[in-house]
């Protein structure tokens, strides 16, 4: 379903448009559960996105 996102850190599946953060790395989106995840993420965000 493409209205549902994972959190790339801690892997929840979120509503994209009740995601509590959204975020972007190298001109793709990402959807957080929350603000503590966003931070994460911009902090090594090379460590989430591995893969993708």
């Amino acid at each position: 379903m493409f209205w549902k996102a994972k959190d790339p850190v801690c892997g929840m599946k979120v509503k994209k448009e009740k995601a509590a953060a959204k975020g972007e790395h190298k001109g793709k989106a990402y959807y957080f559960c929350s603000t503590a995840c966003k931070e994460k993420f911009e902090k090594e965000p090379e460590k989430y996105t591995k893969g993708s």
